[in-house]
């Protein structure tokens, strides 16, 4: 944990310690602070979690990725002391946004947990083919759900009034939290400092591409000041509509060529697993990449060169990206 983070942003060992051009760090500061709203900027493999108190029960919002459920844990012990976690509360069931969900409801039995409702009948019976774990090569300890964050509906959290709304784009069942009197809204994977997640109805033969364009009109219409995404450093001021910006010109960019999106997805994929490994062998990424029928139906879209090949040329841009590196036979994380 980095002693220099503010206290609405506590970033474990993965994060990057470069907040936005133009965000004021020390306006944000103060009002999520007084608001008892503590922004756990995570790396990237696991999704932010936030921690709302106020004078109402301590609620936690998305809960990262299995592989750090511990220290998830240990966070939020060391934030709420002899406080009991009343409820947690899922974004969208991305398994970077759910996989601690399981150690949490292991560590506070008491604790409701609210899912948006799409994906409830998966989550009842555990379908993680569904819930796109199996597809996307990810891990995710089974959880049960309780309640529904339903669309048009509004919460009591730590003394405040937040409306959920629905994001379709990224995925068709997510919702985001818009706090009205205050202006603050936890984005998920709608909004970036840099951008937005991976649109995976477009991967599936779906459409997507117009519904992040009408998410990204209805945050434009809620006019945030301040932003918690689901992944990246919280965000304020003008630092919002420059966000904005850049998702649009991306979506755009996307929308005029869909193979871009789709290499862009792929990769996105790759480092996400390379992020949990850090370290692998290349046959193993390769027979990880090969058994995937996901993957295959999104390369397929493109061309019918051989999976193997296509891996390879993906690793390579990921190489000059600096995204990952080699040494021998190994890949590691970069």
């Amino acid at each position: 944990m980095a002693g220099r983070a503010p206290p609405w942003s506590i970033r474990d060992h993965n994060a990057s310690m470069n907040p936005l051009p133009g965000m004021p760090a020390a306006a944000a500061t103060e009002r999520l602070s007084a608001l008892g709203i503590t922004v756990f900027e995570r790396g990237w493999l696991s999704s932010n979690n936030i921690l709302l108190l106020g004078d109402g029960d301590a609620t936690v919002i998305d809960t990262g990725y299995v592989t750090h459920a511990d220290l998830t844990v240990e966070l939020l012990r060391q934030a709420l002391g002899d406080r009991p976690l009343a409820r947690i509360l899922n974004t969208h069931l991305h398994s970077d946004h759910c996989g601690g969900n399981a150690a949490l409801q292991m560590a506070w039995p008491h604790a409701r947990t609210a899912i948006p409702p799409g994906l409830a009948g998966a989550v009842r019976v555990w379908d993680n083919v569904a819930l796109t774990h199996e597809p996307t090569g990810q891990q995710c300890p089974r959880f049960t759900a309780n309640a529904l964050l339903i669309p048009g509906e509004s919460l009591f959290i730590g003394g405040l009034r937040w409306n959920v709304l629905s994001a379709d784009g990224h995925d068709p069942h997510a919702v985001i939290l818009h706090q009205p009197d205050h202006r603050i809204l936890i984005s998920a994977d709608a909004l970036w400092g840099n951008g937005f997640g991976v649109v995976f109805p477009e991967l599936e033969g779906e459409s997507g591409f117009t519904e992040v364009r009408n998410t990204l009109q209805l945050i434009d219409s809620l006019a945030p000041d301040i932003v918690i995404p689901g992944h990246g450093a919280v965000f304020a001021g003008p630092a919002v509509p420059e966000a904005m910006h850049r998702a649009r010109t991306r979506l755009m960019q996307f929308e005029s060529d869909p193979k871009r999106h789709r290499q862009h997805a792929l990769k996105v994929l790759i480092k996400f697993k390379l992020l949990e490994w850090q370290r692998c062998h290349q046959d193993t990424l390769t027979d990880w990449f090969l058994r995937s029928s996901y993957f295959l139906r999104i390369v397929r879209k493109d061309t019918p060169a051989p999976l193997d090949e296509v891996l390879n040329d993906l690793l390579q841009d990921l190489m000059r990206g600096g995204a990952l590196r080699r040494d021998g036979e190994f890949i590691y994380n970069g």
